[in-house]
């Protein structure tokens, strides 16, 4: 069982291995910290997509590596986003999506679908499924971030549904570690769901 998990690490570098182990502790923690619905999601989060930007460039997987580069972006964002108050009080609680924000959620996945795919042809890397599925993944995982960025519950729906869709995808190309990142990362985003949804009933009530 272990050959067959791992067997494809034989030849990396091992600095590789160790900083994508690190990049995965960080990333656990990060969504650990979302579920929380801990300001320290932030900080962890720029440790994790900052190492993978490093890693997926030398693994030559621009679609992942544009996720985590926006992942840093959106992360700065969301930290200075969620420490905004009114007297005292958090300016920008949990909440749900408006019908504003659905639109620019539908805006921001066309536009980054676009972006991969004219990335992906120029480079001319459209040679296997994976890569279409590549695109269809960055596209939810942006909406997803800049949902989370704005404490929207709606981002965990998608986090559920990229990471579902992650898991086998890094194990078919070679990434056994990060394969299953994306499976715990699946587990947490389902209670992340459910703590954030009893935040906003007990609003409610």
């Amino acid at each position: 069982m272990f050959e067959f998990l791992f067997s494809q690490y034989k030849n990396y570098p091992t600095h590789e291995i160790i900083l994508e182990v690190t990049a995965i502790l960080f990333g656990l923690g990060s969504v650990w910290l979302a579920k929380k619905d801990n300001i320290w999601v932030f900080p962890t989060g720029i440790i994790n997509t900052a190492i993978y930007v490093y890693l997926l460039y030398k693994w030559s997987l621009l679609g992942d590596m544009m996720i985590n580069f926006y992942y840093v972006v959106m992360s700065i964002y969301g930290w200075y986003y969620w420490t905004r108050k009114k007297d005292a009080v958090v300016a920008f609680p949990i909440s749900r999506m408006t019908s504003s924000e659905k639109k620019w959620s539908l805006l921001i996945f066309v536009t980054t679908i676009v972006f991969v795919v004219t990335v992906y042809i120029f480079f001319d890397k459209f040679t296997h499924l994976t890569f279409y599925v590549d695109t269809l993944v960055t596209g939810i995982f942006f909406v997803a971030m800049w949902l989370m960025a704005r404490r929207k519950i709606e981002n965990w729906i998608l986090w559920i549904i990229g990471d579902i869709i992650s898991i086998p995808m890094y194990f078919y190309k070679g990434y056994s570690f990060t394969s299953i990142q994306y499976l715990i990362f699946t587990i947490i985003a389902i209670f992340g769901y459910l703590e954030w949804k009893r935040t906003l009933q007990q609003k409610i009530i």
